[in-house]
């Protein structure tokens, strides 16, 4: 079963069981076990085996992971700073200003993807962030949690990998072996990244032109007209930070949750590179003195070599710090209040917290089986010989792999050494292009998949049953996947960005106007 397409089943029957059954814990564990016992019958290994190999190289390992271990830190700091927020009335005083400045569902929307796109930094800081921000202006004007997930996850990872200055552009950078500046590359792929451009476009012309369809137009329709069955949807996620919504204070005011957002942007920003090697100018050296570091970059290097995690702990944590001494000083909220709001964010940050945890241990279950060998194998012994269509097999074969894996990070690990490798000119424009559909296709992998940590994230952001998010985004997520196929294989041929993005938007367009035109025949 090892490096064999029997790697990929247990993620497939976890992502199938969740889609099925609705319930996402018990299909990511039943997916676990299904890779512990494949494990174990591949290695001889026992019942015995079987329990370490899923609770002590899996569970545990994946949770003691410094990295992983980071995320989580900043999951709860995020969580608190948003309990902060809510109990010193920032959100409610945001929500009146919304009133007077946002006056229908498309400005909501719109308001919504703006913010999306301008917290560019990393995808789990722009879910959570823009889900606390937006979800009270989106439920005032009766955008469906399920439609305000689908904006929240759409100007995530999609965003952030097409903005050099983001964890995912240092990221790739970081899968560049052969000393190229990687974030050179990066921009080099932007214009080629139509899965991304695509998506950014399609949001923007759905929300324009009213259209939905699928489930989300059934989710829509029950937000619209307030029927029990959509209000009573909600009932199990009433937690402490809903209730503290309710109880909102009387003496905030807008910047009470402006100012808090910016100077977590910027201490984010700040950490990132700090993690990166910005400010060690000097170092000590040998015999005690201070003498100039030879490894100082300058910030785009810096972004390019930082550390996420620790960074987005660093930024988050002082932002935190900040938000408690400025609500002190305006005497909007007690000392007592302010740090019982840490305890009430963690548990408001729970279930992403689950989710991420067995996400994380399904992912190690199929890294153990070699999974990521299998389709290593495949695309290079395979796509190498058909040249111009590489860059759309590229896109789906990225595009499968996240989706069964949960992460577009490793899915660049694999596939951008390979493509580099297929084309090793720097200035064959199939390098770039293929580059970029493995970018792309990982981003769509990652934007559909139920078990991507940026999906849970903005299920957790929107406050909306995961599998709901998953069910309405989907038909979404596929049209725009397939309109970028195509143009990834025109971009095969033609060679030409501009062309080839112009072709597609067409293309685009003409489906988009289709399905108004159906969705208003069906309506009548």
């Amino acid at each position: 079963m090892t490096g064999t397409f029997w790697a990929l089943m247990p993620a497939i029957v976890a992502i199938a069981l969740a889609l099925i059954t609705k319930e996402v814990y018990s299909s990511l564990f039943i997916g676990i076990i299904l890779g512990g016992i494949f494990f174990a019958v591949d290695g001889g290994l026992g019942f015995t085996g079987f329990l370490q190999h899923v609770f002590n190289d899996g569970l545990i390992k994946q949770i003691s992971d410094s990295y992983n271990a980071g995320i989580l830190i900043f999951l709860v700091i995020l969580g608190t700073m948003v309990a902060l927020m809510n109990k010193a009335g920032g959100s409610a005083a945001f929500g009146e200003w919304a009133k007077t400045h946002i006056k229908t569902k498309v400005g909501a929307q719109i308001a919504t993807v703006i913010l999306g796109i301008l917290i560019f930094i990393d995808d789990y800081f722009n879910c959570l962030t823009v889900g606390s921000v937006m979800r009270p202006v989106t439920d005032k004007h009766k955008v469906s949690r399920e439609k305000l997930a689908y904006l929240i996850d759409s100007t995530a990872a999609p965003v952030c990998i097409i903005a050099p200055i983001s964890s995912w552009a240092a990221a790739v950078s970081g899968f560049v072996t052969e000393g190229e500046n990687g974030i050179a590359l990066f921009c080099k792929a932007i214009p080629y990244n139509y899965y991304a451009l695509f998506t950014l476009i399609m949001v923007i012309a759905l929300i324009l032109m009213k259209v939905e369809f699928g489930s989300m137009k059934k989710f829509e329709s029950m937000a619209e007209h307030a029927t029990s069955k959509y209000q009573d949807k909600y009932q199990d996620l009433q937690n402490e930070m809903g209730k503290m919504e309710e109880k909102k204070g009387t003496k905030g005011k807008v910047i009470d949750l402006v100012i808090p957002i910016v100077v977590l942007i910027i201490c984010c920003t700040l950490g990132m590179i700090y993690s990166g090697n910005f400010f060690a100018k000097m170092v000590e050296g040998e015999n005690g003195e201070m003498i100039a570091n030879a490894t100082y970059l300058n910030f785009i290097e810096a972004f390019a070599s930082s550390d996420a995690s620790v960074g987005l702990v660093l930024g988050s944590f002082a932002a935190l710090l900040f938000t408690i001494i400025f609500y002190l000083i305006r005497k909007i909220i007690s000392f007592e209040s302010a740090f019982n709001c840490i305890p009430e964010g963690f548990k408001a940050m729970v279930p992403a917290i689950l989710i991420l945890s067995l996400a994380w241990t399904l992912k190690g279950m199929t890294d153990s089986l070699n999974a990521k060998e299998f389709v290593a194998g495949i695309v290079s012994g395979k796509a190498a010989a058909l040249q111009s269509f590489l860059p759309a097999i590229i896109f789906v074969i990225a595009a499968g792999l996240a989706f069964a894996t949960g992460t577009s990070w490793g899915t660049f690990g694999i596939l951008i050494p390979i493509c580099i490798s297929v084309f090793p000119e720097a200035t064959d424009p199939l390098r770039i292009i293929s580059i970029s559909a493995c970018m792309a296709g990982a981003v769509c992998g990652d934007h559909i998949s139920p078990i991507s940590d940026t999906t849970i994230m903005a299920s957790a952001g929107a406050q909306c049953k995961h599998v709901d998010h998953v069910s309405s985004q989907i038909p979404y997520a596929l049209l725009c996947a397939g309109i970028s196929f195509i143009t990834f294989i025109i971009a095969g041929f033609v060679k030409n960005s501009v062309i080839s993005f112009l072709i597609g938007g067409v293309i685009l367009a003409g489906a988009l106007i289709a399905l108004k035109f159906i969705t208003t025949q069906k309506d009548e």
